[in-house]
């Protein structure tokens, strides 16, 4: 039993027909259906019934199917880590990013890079904008996926990959929830929950105060776990960055865009690097990074 025949069994069950099957696999109609039929010779059962251009699992197909998943999971660990032995200069990119950041686009960007450079060891750390500036002068990171609040700098590369756009997050009860749209005044009243250690709630508040024109009462919460449940039983609201399209579908907390005179504020999003600490992996990684974020 190969491995490839495995691999071209379960891109037939993913692709739901041998055409794309052969497609993914870049091998033939014929090579694949081929290779599978020694597969069930091999094994001594149907793992697929046939009707004419379609097919269906057996039992026997259903079963196979879910284990061979654990087992190319495991042999692609298995390489992986093989390839990071061989490699004794092993290569590692630091990634840090404003704790502010709710989106899916790094951890996309971080799998399509680690597809293409396995032994490379991606390391991920979350802070303030001051732990993230500290960190990248130390050396702590490599790269930093933030906001921009600073002025660019010369010494930094600075990429511009998108506009975010601020909305707030709020109990479903809260009858502002009902509302379309938020301006700042609107929410004077209600406590401000930011997401932000201990050490960066000053500069957290400061920004939201003087740049996005938020004033009241401010409240922290150190996890996403903590700030969920002040939204969820009332205690406030809180404002998130969104890029690309609003995909909600919490039915106990409202996304509702923040908008001043009617307009919904908005952020730009940026990777910095140091121009000093330059490399193949951070310029190709922020190229990845933009990709996701478009």
């Amino acid at each position: 039993m190969l491995l490839r025949q495995i691999e071209y069994f379960q891109a037939v069950i993913e692709n739901g027909n041998f055409y794309e099957a052969a497609e993914q696999c870049n091998v033939s109609q014929s090579a694949i259906s081929q290779q599978i039929k020694k597969l069930e010779n091999e094994l001594g059962v149907k793992l697929l019934k046939r009707h004419n251009r379609t097919f269906s699992l057996t039992p026997a197909g259903e079963h196979f199917y879910k284990k061979s998943l654990v087992i190319t999971a495991d042999v692609r660990q298995m390489i992986r880590e093989t390839k990071r032995i061989a490699d004794k200069n092993n290569a590692v990119l630091r990634i840090g990013y404003y704790k502010g950041y709710h989106g899916n686009e790094l951890s996309e960007a971080v799998t399509i890079f680690s597809e293409k450079y396995p032994t490379v060891d991606v390391q991920i750390m979350v802070g303030s904008h001051e732990e993230l500036y500290h960190a990248m002068e130390n050396g702590a990171i490599d790269l930093a996926l933030s906001d921009q609040r600073r002025a660019f700098s010369d010494a930094y590369n600075n990429k511009i990959l998108a506009e975010s756009k601020i909305y707030i997050e709020m109990s479903a009860k809260n009858p502002l929830s009902r509302l379309s749209s938020l301006e700042p005044s609107d929410l004077k009243n209600t406590p401000c929950i930011l997401l932000i250690n201990q050490t960066g709630q000053k500069e957290e508040q400061e920004y939201y105060e003087s740049i996005i024109g938020l004033h009241g009462e401010f409240i922290f919460a150190d996890t996403m776990q903590e700030a969920r449940l002040k939204l969820i039983t009332g205690q406030g609201y809180m404002p998130v960055d969104v890029i690309g399209e609003q995909v909600w579908f919490d039915t106990a907390v409202c996304r509702i865009p923040l908008c001043r005179n009617s307009q919904v504020i908005k952020k730009t999003y940026c990777a910095f690097w140091k121009k000093d600490n330059s490399g193949d992996y951070i310029e190709e990684f922020a190229e990845i990074l933009h990709s996701c974020l478009l």
